[in-house]
């Protein structure tokens, strides 16, 4: 089968297509043949050795595919060879094929597109978690989202409209604004020409926002911790603009507010049917037409480095995937 792989750290330009070996999945494991890979944020660190979850090269990036099952291992008894899945992978999915843990593939609905599966599990998965069990998200309260033209800040934003939250969309231009206008936001401020914190505080009358959802990381931390309300919750989500901030301990005092780290991978494989159960809604919102991804591009698996490198020079909107 072909393949991406990363022989060595570095950029995405360094990657190579090359034939390599599918093996048999193990007792507990399940070979998919991938219609679709997602590529996400994470997958721009890996590859240089800068994410928190470290492999090893040679190794093929991708975390998130969707296609149909091969074969399944003795143990498997949630899907069997023919089925639509999506599957969460530690790395592995810029390829062909891929083989997943059994507990990290999820049956599709009917009807569900590949190009929508794919695209799916990542954004939705880690919104829904960030919204519903680390900020405790209620109706009538006002989400500030940082980075809202992304694939999780489009996700969070969507469902927070679903929670019945007042969303502010934040981006950085007209056009990723009127993008998320056009997936329901109710508000949009445009960083990179006004003070996120001022405009903020004069579409919330002073009071700030309730939760504020951030995966850009950065300068803008800064504004987000004195915009925030009173028992507001800021959820640290990533750090797209590659600096780490430091909290502002004093603000939150102040405000009785909270920082609350937002780890979607390490609540799966610790909390399973909390995470089963999130998706059960998720999927239902799709069936009803209440949700869907926004796929902005598909590239070629060939044309991974294109991919990957548009990502990091934030010329994506929404969801970008590789087509094998």
């Amino acid at each position: 089968m072909k393949a991406i792989v990363c022989k060595t750290f570095g950029p995405p330009e360094s990657l190579t297509l090359e034939e390599v070996k599918s093996r048999a999945p193990g007792k507990s494991e399940v070979r998919i043949t991938v219609k679709a890979a997602g590529v996400n944020f994470p997958d721009t660190l890996i590859i240089q050795g800068k994410y928190q979850l470290k492999a090893e090269p040679p190794f093929t990036p991708g975390g998130e595919v969707a296609g149909e099952v091969v074969e399944v291992g003795e143990k498997i008894k949630h899907v069997r060879p023919g089925d639509a899945v999506a599957a969460l992978v530690p790395t592995g999915g810029y390829a062909e094929e891929v083989i997943a843990a059994g507990d990290a593939v999820i049956p599709l609905p009917r009807g569900m597109a590949m190009s929508d599966a794919a695209a799916f599990p990542f954004v939705y998965g880690t919104s829904l978690h960030a919204l519903k069990q680390r900020a405790n998200l209620k109706a009538g309260e006002t989400l500030l989202v940082l980075g809202a033209a992304g694939g999780v800040g489009l996700a969070a934003l969507q469902i927070g409209k679903l929670m019945g939250a007042r969303v502010i969309a934040a981006a950085s231009s007209a056009e990723k604004l009127a993008l998320c206008q056009q997936h329901g936001a109710d508000e949009a401020v445009n960083y990179s020409t006004e003070s996120l914190k001022e405009a903020v505080k004069k579409l919330t009358k002073g009071q700030g926002a309730d939760v504020i959802y951030d995966p850009v990381g950065g300068d803008l931390a800064q504004d987000c911790f004195s915009c925030i309300n009173w028992n507001g919750r800021y959820l640290v989500v990533g750090f797209a603009a590659g600096k780490i901030p430091e909290v502002a301990l004093n603000r939150l005092l102040l405000k009785g507010a909270a920082a609350v780290g937002v780890f979607w991978g390490a609540f799966v494989a610790r909390e399973p049917k909390a995470n089963w159960e999130n998706f059960q809604q998720l999927f239902a919102w799709y069936g009803e037409g209440k949700l869907k991804p926004h796929v902005s591009a598909t590239y070629p698996l060939a044309e991974a480095a294109r991919a990957l490198r548009d990502m990091l020079e934030r010329k994506v909107t929404g969801k970008v995937l590789l087509i094998p």
